[in-house]
Parts: structure tokens; sequence; C-alpha cells
């Protein structure tokens, strides 16, 4: 059954799901959005433009935000003219972003009385399989919602989506596999640091590890920047200091110690802080590279 989707943030991630609910056979408005190469791709595909996330809200039985955090998703959801203020019993609203999961639990309580589910399906993927339709998904929603939803999410999630448990249960679940995924490329970051002192090339370390227990996709990705300098995990350092942000929240309020964790936001918060938000965070062998002052390809 073809539903009534709104979307808010076509950007890098966003595009690609947006394009592949477009593609199944769901109708599509989305959020106008001052860059607008996103947008007019999928307009021209067939999606509808609305002026506020209200106006999109009152055109949809499930509305999808794919935003960079908690911050951006309250402004959506509250601001004068946001999903609050359109919304409608029976609707469903779904944050794909990375956010704060005491944020997520606020606004789905907030929005409850209005007969309106908040869930998270925060993502698992690269841009290039937000694309492909590729992704996969971590979801907190309410069981009886889980059928109608995961239909949905079945359009971009062809890697599979779980339902781990209630509304914020995906973004603590997101926030466990960042903190994994972005403690490997730090780590991988200070492994070559200390190869190239000791005069062990990069090669020799992909080659060494390549296709042993300690490969996994973050590696091939990884190493496809240090080795051939190609953008493969398109995911800025400045969203990676956010997220280990949000998981020592999460473990501060569990009463869980984390210092591998603090260590892991420490490296992001440097690199930030020494004006490399921007960059991709496979960049993080340059950078750490150079707070050792060993030589790196450029990039």
């Amino acid at each position: 059954m073809a539903e009534r989707i709104g979307f808010i943030g076509v950007g890098l991630m966003g595009h690609g799901i947006a394009r592949n609910l477009l593609e199944k056979g769901h109708e599509l408005t989305v959020l106008a959005h001052r860059r607008r190469d996103g947008v007019e791709d999928l307009l021209r595909r067939g999606a509808r433009e609305a002026s506020s996330a209200a106006e999109l809200a009152r055109q949809s039985d499930m509305v999808f935000l794919c935003v960079t955090g908690s911050p951006e998703v309250e402004s959506q959801v509250r601001g004068a003219h946001g999903i609050a203020a359109g919304a409608r019993r029976g609707l469903i609203v779904v944050d794909c972003s990375t956010s704060e999961p005491q944020s997520t639990l606020a606004l789905a309580a907030e929005l409850e009385p209005l007969g309106v589910a908040f869930c998270d399906a925060p993502l698992g993927g690269t841009s290039a399989q937000a694309e492909e339709g590729k992704l996969s998904a971590m979801v907190g929603c309410d069981e009886e919602l889980w059928p109608r939803l995961s239909r949905v999410i079945a359009c971009w999630a062809g890697n599979g989506a779980v339902r781990v448990g209630l509304a914020g249960s995906g973004h603590k679940m997101k926030l466990l596999m960042n903190f994994m995924s972005l403690g490997y490329v730090a780590l991988y970051s200070e492994l070559l640091a200390v190869a190239r002192r000791i005069d062990v090339s990069p090669q020799a370390v992909e080659a060494s590890l390549r296709g042993t227990r300690m490969d996994c996709g973050v590696f091939q990705t990884y190493f496809r920047w240090v080795l051939q300098g190609e953008e493969a995990h398109k995911f800025t350092i400045r969203n990676a200091h956010k997220d280990m942000k949000y998981l020592a929240a999460l473990a501060g309020t569990a009463g869980v110690a984390n210092p591998i964790g603090a260590a892991v936001r420490n490296y992001y918060a440097a690199a930030e802080a020494a004006g490399h938000g921007d960059r991709f965070v496979p960049t993080m062998w340059n950078i750490v590279a150079a707070m050792n002052e060993t030589s790196t390809p450029s990039g």
C-alpha cells in the first residue's frame, strides 16, 4: 500500500532515501531547502515541495527527517511552522538522523497527546548505499506500528531493518555502532602513525590485515582513502565529534565508565578544533600523522 511520505533533509544521505521511496511508488513531498540540487532532482522525478514542515505534515501519512542531529530535529518538530503545528492524529514521524536518545524520548512524549507516533530509524551505511537503496536501519517504534513502518523502510534499507525496541532505542543502538566505527577510524589512524614512524608502510598494513578477522567495511572504506584518496566514507569529523558527545551523555546518564569513548571523542574534538570539522573521517589518517609529524600522502 502506497503511503504519502513527507521528507525533510534531502542532503547527502536523505536524497537517496527519498528517491528510493518515490521510485517504489510512494507519494513524496519534500521540504524547501536553500541547497536546491537534491530538491530539484526529486521534483523532476515527480515529488512535490512544501514551504514549511507544518504544510508537509498536513499532506503526509509519514514524515521522515534526515538532518544533522537533535537541535535540527527539535526545530523541525517544535517550530512555529513545524511538524507539530501541522500534525493530525495518526501521523507517523520517523527520525533517521543520529540524534540524542533523551531528545527522542522527549519528542515522543510531546507528540503522543496529539495522536502522533514519533519513531527513530537511524541509518547504517554510506551515501552510495543510500542511492542504491542498500542502507540498514535500527528502528525504535511501538510493536503495532512495525509491520506498516517496516514495509516503507524496506524501500531504502536493502541491507535490512531491525526493530530494537521502543522510541529512542534506535538512536541508542546507532550511537553504540558509531562508537565502534569511529573508534576503528581513530585506532587505524594511530596505528598508521606508529607504523610509519617504524618504517612499515600503509600498503603493508592494509595487505596484512585484509581478509583477516580484523577486516570489515570501515576498514575497507578507510583504506580506500589512505591508499587511493577515494572519499568512500562521506561522514564529517564535525558529525563524528557530535555523535561521540551524544555517546558520552548516554553513558553518563546510565552511570557507565566510558574511558575509551572519551579518548575517541577527544581525537575528533582535537581535529575539529584544529579546523578540520568539514573533512571526512578517513582523513583522520592525515590529521593524526600531522600531530606526530610523520609524512602522509596529500589530502
